[in-house]
């Protein structure tokens, strides 16, 4: 690649120490090659491309400016910070980038010397800088602390906490707000009109002058007349006038500026360098910048696979039945029309929760509240209050956010609202930070909730139905990606609470599975069939409450009960099952649990890392017949003899 004319200069970067040598020509040269290396290879890997554009010229004015990696810079979400890992080292690795063992799309500490922070949920940095700037000032080091982060981020409300605490401690510390008008679906909230009004301050700034000449020019009463003007804009200026909000919270404001200018951004950079108060600093920036495809359709190119980088055209694809959440998204347009009282809330999700078009059809029903997953349940259980029928429908990544809520503002009071958990599981190239596998064993654990996952999009329609329409807090859980395409009934039904399904028997073992693991275990049980072992395979639909009797009579029949579940181990189905066999006492019955290992999972295709961690048909088949015949490495062969002898009695 070095070789490359069209990455001449690029190609000889590998360290901002060398960008910090570049004249300003050879920077806007450096900025073009970047921006053309990121639309050649993300076509190639997918990721966040239009986020990454849009900061091209910030990204190559932090690295000239700073003297980094002693000075840190702290990136909001990660989504933006392509750009800093090109610069930064890993340009040849780029072609791995969200491959399985590859770089990660997100800043990772353990990647780079340059990555200060890990980060991919929004509204971090802020809260993280600081801390680094209290430690650097207890230790008297004179290193610069910069935190970036969207408008989008901006609107969490845990981005407002750092700077409340910043704007009081008075540290040196840069904020650098990049303003594209976007996070991941278009901003929404108070905040975002701010800065929109912030961006047209100038304007408002010109017209009051305008006004106030006018006024002076009056006869023996102009001045009075100008002061009585100004009391009545001094009662709103917190919210017309450019920076105001940031002063009363203790920060210098400036801005706004051009965010592709890199001269401006060059010579900003400088001045506040030398500055000793807070700063923010304000940018705009167009998500998708320097391409046009990206920059007319932002949302598309926010995250794209594959695609065509002269045309943008998307790689075409193998016919697939719809996704978990297309189906999610049709049937809440279906139900909503059916009842007036079921509300949709997503927290800058409308996309990514399949509710754009139940939002283009009941725009006063579907309510986007920005990157504030809290405040989506705890606005979701006000609605409860009254009657309302509310389904938040959050990433099972993102509902960990809003833990606090879930338990206070719903648990506690039995309130009615259901959690539609999109992306649960294992889900691919984003890797640690958006893998859902924790949302079993922490939703388990709380009184009044009953958690349920489906084994087909069939039955998520169903669920789903049946949620809305129980009188209690339910987490439904579903995959991301595509369903099995099976047939969809025509009406919904419901499901008894706490119910399991039995879709085939057998002496042997009994294999209890749950969500996105049943196929794989019907499956698996086809593959012990033929070697001799027979199976009973249990949907098990609910995680809490089970179906007592039925585990309680698997338990007492056979002396192998196999959970499976796309989720940690620790707490989770697999705990929920032993803890019932222990509380009935059921002696000569073992347990197998199958699932996600107490330990980091990496970025990789789902497919992937399901076969490494045993979770697809084979994985399950291998492990069954490795505990039948003694070969489980977690468990002392001894403990397995009577089970292993008693099964080959039954066969034999």
């Amino acid at each position: 690649m070095s070789k490359n004319p069209d990455f001449s200069l690029l190609s000889t970067i590998d360290s901002p120490e060398q960008i910090r040598k570049l004249d300003r020509q050879q920077l806007k040269v450096l900025a073009t090659e970047l921006r053309k290396f990121l639309i050649y290879m993300v076509s190639k890997t997918g990721g966040h491309l239009a986020s990454s554009l849009g900061t091209v010229e910030l990204t190559v004015a932090l690295h000239h400016v700073f003297n980094t990696p002693k000075d840190l810079l702290v990136w909001d979400v990660g989504h933006q910070a392509y750009g800093h890992k090109i610069l930064t080292g890993r340009r040849d690795q780029f072609k791995t980038l969200r491959q399985y063992e590859g770089i990660s799309g997100f800043p990772r500490r353990e990647e780079s010397i340059y990555d200060v922070y890990n980060v991919a949920h929004a509204s971090t940095s802020i809260s993280a800088a600081l801390g680094m700037v209290v430690a650097r000032d207890l230790e008297e080091k004179d290193h610069q602390v910069v935190a970036i982060i969207g408008d989008g981020g901006l609107t969490g409300g845990m981005a407002l906490e750092g700077i409340n605490q910043a704007g009081h401690l008075q540290k040196k510390l840069l904020i650098i707000l990049n303003d594209n008008e976007m996070s991941i679906s278009p901003n929404v909230g108070a905040i975002a009109g701010y800065l929109n009004r912030i961006v047209t301050g100038q304007v408002f700034n010109r017209f009051k002058k305008e006004v106030e000449n006018m006024l002076l020019s009056v006869p023996r009463v102009g001045p009075r007349l100008v002061k009585v003007a100004r009391d009545m804009v001094d009662a709103m200026k917190t919210f017309m006038v450019p920076g105001l909000l940031f002063h009363e919270l203790g920060f210098d404001y400036i801005g706004p500026v051009n965010g592709h200018q890199l001269d401006t951004l060059i010579d900003t950079l400088e001045t506040i360098k030398k500055s000793t108060s807070p700063t923010i600093l304000h940018i705009v920036t167009k998500k998708g910048k320097g391409w046009s495809v990206s920059e007319s359709a932002p949302i598309k190119y926010h995250g794209p696979s594959s695609y065509d980088p002269k045309t943008g055209v998307f790689h075409p694809k193998p016919p697939a039945p719809p996704t978990y959440t297309s189906i999610f998204g049709k049937a809440m347009i279906r139900l909503a029309q059916e009842d007036p009282k079921i509300i949709a809330i997503t927290a800058a999700m409308l996309e990514g929760t399949g509710l754009v078009q139940f939002n283009k059809e009941m725009p006063n029903r579907c309510f986007d509240v920005g990157i504030a997953e809290q405040h989506a349940v705890t606005f979701a259980g006000g609605l409860a209050t009254q009657g309302m029928k509310p389904v938040a429908a959050i990433y099972s990544t993102f509902l960990q956010r809003a833990y606090d809520q879930v338990v206070h503002d719903i648990c506690l009071m039995d309130l009615p609202v259901t959690f539609a958990i999109d992306r649960a599981g294992i889900v691919g190239a984003d890797g640690p930070t958006h893998h859902g596998l924790y949302d079993l064993a922490y939703l388990r654990a709380l009184p009044n909730m009953i958690v349920m996952a489906p084994k087909d999009e069939n039955e998520l329609q169903h669920m789903l139905y049946t949620a809305i329409n129980t009188p209690h807090p339910v987490a439904l859980r579903y995959p991301r990606g595509n369903g099995y395409g099976v047939k969809l009934d025509d009406q919904f039904q419901l499901i008894e609470i706490g119910k399991a399904e039995t879709l085939q028997t057998g002496q042997d073992c009994a294999i209890l599975a749950i969500g996105s693991m049943v196929m794989p275990s019907i499956n698996a049980a086809k593959k012990l069939t033929a070697k001799g072992i027979s199976a009973t395979v249990v949907n098990a639909r609910f995680i809490k409450p089970l179906d007592e009797d039925l585990v309680t009579a698997l338990a007492s029949e056979t002396s192998l009960l196999v959970t499976v579940e796309e989720a940690a181990l620790m707490g989770g189905f697999g705990s929920a099952v032993i803890e019932l066999i222990e509380s009935r006492n059921i002696q000569n019955c073992k347990v197998c649990r199958i699932g996600v290992p107490d330990r980091i999972i990496s970025h990789g295709s789902p497919s992937l890392l399901h076969a490494k961690y045993g979770l697809d048909s084979d994985g399950i088949y291998q492990r069954i017949r490795s505990f039948i015949s003694k070969k489980d490495p977690v468990a002392p062969p001894s403990r397995w003899k009577n089970v292993v002898k008693a099964t080959f009695n039954k066969k034999s």
